[in-house]
């Protein structure tokens, strides 16, 4: 059904699905920044609390980037379990073709939160190297805030429902640090994730992505829920639906009436 949804939602014109989206929402997005550098001095602390830098994890591989934040509700496990499972998926290791940073975007979240997440994960993808590949980190609201503007990445705080409202979608930079490509929804196709990551390792930058599927998920502050257009998608699926299934219900009947009025060419056809 998910991905039914998804397809619905790429045939819907971009226009109209933005025009879906609650007022609140005008800020919320992913500006695609595709070949600007990543400031590397950006600095985080990791599920130890040690400090790092963004450049540490910067030079011999392609870097898969998830802003999130680990008490979200519920996105942000949607956007972490679409990558764990594209991740599964590929043969390449996290740690060893490529690394791993979801960085929450909450500067109140503490590296315990950061480790908890990553126990989580880390059992869902049972590699080698996964340990020393996928680093869960949190950060200061000064460093979140030039990360998250580096990648393009607006997102509200909404005070009624306490919780933010936020795009979903990975990054994927070079081993230099610049963007190639941005993955958008809660799920990634291995063979993009795949080629994104052989795109990147090689230092190329890939096009601009359509954005309708990242606006189906989206969150509105009004009902606190996920997914308003999500709904009025499944409306009208349903209504093609019966549409069609009421036009082939009129020609079989069509078809009957005919045969009636002239059983040779029935017995013919028979």
């Amino acid at each position: 059904m998910r991905r039914l949804v998804l397809g619905l939602a790429l045939l819907a014109p971009a226009s109209a699905l933005a025009q879906e989206r609650p007022a609140a929402l005008r800020e919320v997005g992913f500006d695609q920044r595709l070949d600007q550098r990543v400031p590397g001095d950006i600095q985080l602390r990791d599920e130890s609390g040690r400090v790092v830098r963004l450049q540490d994890y910067y030079g011999r591989k392609p870097l898969v980037v998830a802003l999130v934040y680990y008490e979200c509700p519920m996105l942000c496990t949607m956007t972490l379990n679409g990558l764990v499972s594209a991740m599964n998926a590929i043969a390449f290791d996290a740690g060893r073709e490529y690394d791993v940073v979801t960085v929450s975007f909450e500067p109140r979240e503490t590296p315990e939160l950061a480790a908890a997440k990553k126990a989580t994960y880390l059992k869902r993808y049972a590699r080698p190297d996964a340990a020393g590949g996928w680093h869960f980190l949190t950060g200061d609201p000064a460093d979140i805030t030039r990360l998250t503007q580096a990648l393009g990445f607006r997102y509200t705080w909404d005070e009624r429902q306490r919780q933010y409202a936020h795009p979903s979608g990975i990054v994927v930079l070079t081993p230099d640090g610049r963007i190639a490509r941005y993955l958008f929804g809660i799920e990634y196709a291995p063979k993009d994730l795949r080629f994104a990551l052989v795109e990147a390792s090689e230092g190329r930058v890939g096009g601009l992505v359509d954005q309708a599927v990242l606006y189906c998920y989206q969150y509105d502050p009004m009902t606190g829920r996920y997914g308003t257009a999500i709904m009025r998608i499944l409306r009208a699926g349903a209504l093609l639906t019966l549409g069609a299934l009421g036009s082939f219900i009129f020609v079989m009947w069509r078809r009957e009436r005919a045969a009636r009025r002239d059983p040779a060419h029935g017995s013919a056809n028979a």
